[in-house]
């Protein structure tokens, strides 16, 4: 999927650019996977994973975030994927998602998974499908 990133934004593989308080805000108040988390634990989960933010090419603001889990070898797990509100709409959150998959591709990984309760046809435009083998999975902790 092609996607087109509107010319007043752009995005950042550059984890020193990600205001980290921002980030906290947008999912501890409006993401209904990351309520409950922490200050200290999203400020871990930043550090130990590769960031992704959409920022206002004029102000340099951030508004969107995305995070990826990964060994660089074989797995990755997309996650934490955020648009801020105020500029939703705009096709910002598809093409934050592509940019991670375009910057996931040279690695050349055998699985890249996420997790989402409400977005699956979004996602889908990108490749993603259900497990072909869910009864193969397990998980240890909180579902």
């Amino acid at each position: 999927m092609t996607t087109v990133l509107p010319a007043e934004y752009e995005i950042s593989a550059d984890s020193a650019r990600i205001d980290p308080a921002l980030v906290h805000k947008w999912l501890s108040e409006d993401a209904y996977w990351a309520h409950d988390r922490s200050r200290e634990k999203q400020d871990r989960a930043i550090a130990g994973s590769l960031n992704f933010g959409v920022y206002e090419r004029a102000s340099g603001l951030q508004v969107g975030y995305a995070r990826v889990v990964t060994d660089r070898a074989d797995f990755a797990w997309l996650c934490d994927v955020y648009i801020s509100r105020e500029v939703r709409g705009k096709g910002l959150g598809t093409a934050l998602v592509a940019a991670v998959r375009d910057h996931l591709a040279p690695y050349k990984l055998r699985r890249v998974l996420l997790a989402t309760a409400d977005a699956h046809e979004i996602y889908a435009k990108f490749g993603f499908a259900p497990l072909e083998a869910p009864e193969r999975w397990m998980t240890l902790g909180s579902q």
